[in-house]
């Protein structure tokens, strides 16, 4: 087998599994699983309501879940490239600290966000009815969460004085996310009507995206691509140290600063649709490394198709294991990421044993 037929196959088959995950995500309702091609063409019992259901909710929210799973997955690969560490995490600049904070004042400015409560709760015909009124609600939610995940990056380059210092970068990053994690905390003790609302932020939610989020996610990630391939060259340098990769002639500080930037757009854009989803951008470039080694401009690639199906799944068992009720997707995937990590680190452990006693 050549080195590009695992490429190749890794990639036809996430192109395969998110075009079934999208099939699948039209029939999975409030009601688990239904014959949703029955409802809306053999005469189902409200035919105009099962059309309204598929096109307004269901099928924006799976093709959502894909392109919010595509940028995390990317913005994962930037960020393990970016600080040299296979175990970082999208959030690590502090946005997303930066965004829940921009969410929790946005709320408490509008006395709770009334349009949002209870959404992951409600059913698919009265969220047929909500939807529309508060589109508005969700466009000033969704910019205040950009918002604020991009001014809490700019805080973190400013106490790092720059990108030239990685682990200063990386520093600057844990205080900016403690401290505004705390002032989050304390605007929502001020204001308790907002709680509600902000847990569905929180806990990580697909439930509220429509088809204007998903072109902003999907252009988004085609802005974000196409700059992180061109600057995969900077990456693949700084994977044999700095040093190196400065010798071989890489201008290194404005080229990181570009990365930050690709990361905190990536990261920014996904967290203001759907919340915090924890796990999927730590673990999609890891599960493409472990399958295949590849260069940067490869892993950036196929960690956004491994980050689209597992966030494309998880989406799928939330509204599936429990329902009619629904699983926040967020929790779901920090549950079983945890497991995996676990698991990995029990097999890095046992083979650890196993090399030393031989």
């Amino acid at each position: 087998m050549t080195p590009r037929q695992p490429v190749t196959l890794i990639l036809v088959l996430g192109l395969l599994a998110c075009a079934a995950i999208t099939v699948l995500g039209v029939c999975i309702g409030s009601a688990g699983f239904e014959n949703t091609v029955g409802a809306l063409w053999l005469g189902g019992a409200d035919p105009v309501m099962a059309q309204q259901i598929v096109w307004e909710i269901r099928l924006p929210r799976t093709v959502g879940a894909l392109a919010a799973g595509a940028l995390l997955g990317l913005a994962g690969a930037l960020a393990q490239g970016l600080f040299r560490n296979p175990l970082a995490d999208p959030y690590l600049l502090g946005s997303a600290s930066g965004a829940s904070l921009g969410v929790a004042l946005a709320l408490a400015s509008v006395g709770g966000g009334a349009g949002m409560v209870g959404g992951s709760m409600m059913s698919e015909a009265a969220a047929v009815s909500v939807f529309s009124s508060s589109v508005w609600v969700r466009l000033g939610l969704t910019g205040a969460a950009f918002a604020g995940a991009v001014g809490a990056v700019l805080l973190t380059l400013a106490l790092a004085r720059g990108v030239g210092n990685t682990l200063r970068l990386l520093l600057a990053g844990v205080v900016v996310g403690v401290v505004l994690g705390a002032i989050t905390s304390l605007v929502l003790l001020f204001s308790p009507d907002s709680l509600q609302a902000m847990q569905a932020f929180l806990l990580g939610s697909t439930s509220f995206i429509g088809w204007a989020s998903c072109g902003l996610m999907l252009v988004v990630w085609l802005l974000c691509a196409l700059a992180a391939w061109v600057l995969a060259r900077v990456l693949d340098g700084l994977s044999l140290g700095e040093a190196t990769a400065i010798s071989l002639g890489l201008p290194i500080a404005p080229l990181r600063a570009a990365l930050v930037a690709v990361l905190a757009l990536a990261t920014g854009a996904a967290v203001a649709q759907t919340g915090l989803i924890a796990f999927v951008g730590l673990a999609a470039p890891h599960l493409v490394r472990a399958m295949v080694r590849v260069p940067y401009r490869l892993l950036i690639v196929l960690a956004s198709v491994v980050g689209a199906v597992l966030l494309g799944a998880a989406d799928l068992l939330a509204r599936w294991a429990i329902a009619p009720q629904e699983l926040p997707v967020g929790v779901l995937t920090a549950v079983l990421g945890g497991v995996y990590l676990l698991w990995l680190m029990h097999r890095s452990g046992a083979t650890g044993s196993g090399g030393r006693g031989t």
